[in-house]
């Protein structure tokens, strides 16, 4: 067994117990077992996937990073949010309301904050894309 912590600036957003994780880098994804070698590894913004004994669950994050040492990971990332807070009609008009942001604004401030904004939104999507395709299994 692995032992589980998730922060953010604001919360611990996740602990628990669990039997593996994956999790999204710039080169890819990467699952860590127990007894992993030690590892510290940036992470980029993206969906993890949580293994329990029972269950398998999803985290939107933000980037940020990944330590462990076989028995205790520690994620340390910029926002994280688990399945059951995201809100698929609020991602989905972020996401509209971002993209057209993008296709009328021209100052470079608002463009900047619409693409973070369209960012984060496709991640929560791909998150909710991950617990329809489970429920069908």
């Amino acid at each position: 067994m692995l032992h589980l912590k998730v922060i953010t600036p604001k919360k611990l957003a996740f602990e628990k117990d669990i039997v593996s994780i994956t999790v999204p880098t710039a080169t890819g994804e990467l699952t860590i077992l127990p007894k992993h070698a030690d590892l510290l590894s940036l992470l980029t913004e993206g969906v993890i996937t949580i293994r329990t004994e029972k269950e398998e669950e999803y985290m939107s994050i933000g980037g940020g990073y990944m330590e462990t040492d076989g028995k205790i990971i520690q994620i340390l990332v910029s926002r994280a949010f688990g399945q059951d807070e995201i809100n698929e009609e609020m991602t989905k008009r972020a996401l509209e309301s971002a993209q057209k942001v993008l296709d009328e604004v021209e100052d470079k401030s608002e463009r900047t904050e619409a693409l973070r904004t369209l960012r984060r939104s496709m991640v929560d999507m791909k998150l909710l894309s991950k617990m329809r395709r489970k429920a069908k299994h």
